[in-house]
Parts: C-alpha cells; structure tokens; sequence
C-alpha cells in the first residue's frame, strides 16, 4: 500500500515539473523599457524617441549581443508612462532569440502610435515595472528597468524610495536622461540643469547600473542602440561603462536633490 501512495506521489511530481520548467523559460535578461511620454515632450519627439528604439532592434549589433548571452535570447516589454496613474504596456513580454524575433519586435513597435499624458513619476513607473517580472513566464540571469525621461519625478511616492524597492527585489534600474530642451529651458518648470546628476543621485540603481545622457535628439538612436547592446550583451554587468563608452555625470558640484520635482510643482501651485 506505502509502494503504491509513493509511486502516485512521485507521480504527480513528475507531473507538475516539466509545467513549472515551460512557465520559466530562461533568459539572459528580463528586460523593461519604461518610456517617457509627458506632456513636456511633443509628437515630433516621440517619434524620434519611438523611431530610435525601432532601429535599435534592427540593428545588428544588437543581435549580436543578444546571440553572445549564456543563454542567446532575452524577454523584452516596452512601457510607457507618465504621471501617477498613467502606465501602459505597449508590447508585452517577448522572447527574442535572435534576428527574426528582434525585427519582429521592432515592426510591431514601429505600428504602435505613442500617446502624450500628464505629470512625470518616475517612482510609479519604476513599481509599475518592477511589478512585470511576476510571472512573465520567463527566468533571468538579470531582472533590469530603461527608464528614459526629461524631467524629474514630480507625483507619486520619492522616486528614491521606488528604486530601493526595486533593488531590494534584485532588479537593476539604468536610466536615459533625456536633456534636449535646450539652454533657454534647462531649469525652467517641470525640468531641471543636471537631470543626468538626479539621474545618477535618485533614480539608478543595482548591480552594473548605469545612465547614458541624451543631450541632442540627434544623438537619440545611437544612444539607445549603445544602451540596449550594452544592457543585453553577455559580459554586462561586468563590462565597465567607461570601456561601453557611457556618458556619466559630471563630478563637480554636490549631490542632487531627489525631490525637486516634488518641490517645484509645489511652488507652481502655491503662486
């Protein structure tokens, strides 16, 4: 009788493994591109933003950073976001295994029309993201959020309290400061001078973590291609930013002000 409950225990062991193997299929990276869409940038720049990541997955140095992986193949979502309650995922999780599977994506992308909506929180976009790894059927070697945006975190909870979170969960955050408002509009309301700096202070963070600032929409496409290769490629985190030709924050000057934007849509409302 004890033979015959073992053997129907193993069983429904063996029963349950090969599900629970196919809902976890491994990956190099899982991989969140969370991208701003506030009112502060127009069609035109969402198009360029669009467009930039559009050839980005065509490119082929992104393939072949992917096909370098332990693994050859990444999970990728694309997000976009804006104020507390404003996030939606545009493309959900997608296994790219290489050329075709990374076009396929990108063609998919290119036929989605991006939308503008209000207010900047980057806290909720990182707990959005964060959030997405839950049972995406997929099992990383490295759980990352893209955060791209112009401006700092101005509703929602700190933006330092999300990344701690998010980090504290095995995630890292890199960033994309998009500084392309030109000099007559660095600083005024709803952006600040140094977002790479409060992008460096309060927003990234995790293993390898690192930000590469945009400073012209020129530079847009080939930023993004660099970021994404560098985020996919197999050696990250181990490769130094320095050696990947990444942008960091100047040295000079004290730490950035984490709640900033907190503190200027506070201003604009009590005048």
């Amino acid at each position: 009788m004890l033979n015959l409950v073992a053997l129907a225990i193993s069983g429904s062991l063996l029963m349950l493994a090969p599900t629970r193997a196919a809902a976890e299929e491994p990956v190099d990276v899982e991989l969140v591109i969370a991208v701003d869409v506030s009112w502060s940038m127009d069609y035109g720049e969402l198009d360029i933003q669009r467009n930039g990541y559009v050839a980005a997955f065509r490119s082929p140095e992104l393939h072949e950073a992917i096909a370098d992986g332990v693994h050859g193949r990444v999970a990728v979502t694309y997000v976009e976001w804006a104020g507390e309650m404003s996030q939606s995922v545009v493309l959900p999780w997608t296994l790219i295994d290489g050329k075709e599977a990374a076009e396929a994506f990108a063609y998919r992308l290119s036929n989605a029309a991006p939308d503008r909506l209000r207010r900047t929180s980057i806290s909720s976009a990182i707990d959005f993201a964060a959030n997405l790894f839950d049972g995406n059927g997929f099992e990383g070697m490295r759980r990352v959020v893209d955060v791209s945006g112009d401006g700092p975190n101005n509703q929602g909870r700190p933006v330092t309290d999300a990344r701690d979170a998010a980090i504290a969960r095995g995630i890292t955050i890199n960033g994309l400061p998009l500084m392309t408002q030109g000099d007559e509009r660095q600083g005024a309301w709803g952006s600040i001078r140094d977002l790479d700096r409060y992008y460096s202070d309060c927003v990234i963070g995790g293993p390898g973590a690192f930000m590469i600032p945009v400073n012209d929409w020129e530079q847009f496409p080939e930023v993004v291609r660099r970021k994404l290769v560098l985020e996919l490629a197999g050696l990250w985190p181990l490769r130094q930013p320095e050696t990947a030709g990444v942008l960091k924050a100047a040295a000079d000057g004290g730490a950035a002000n984490c709640l900033i934007g907190e503190r200027q849509w506070q201003e604009r409302w009590q005048q």
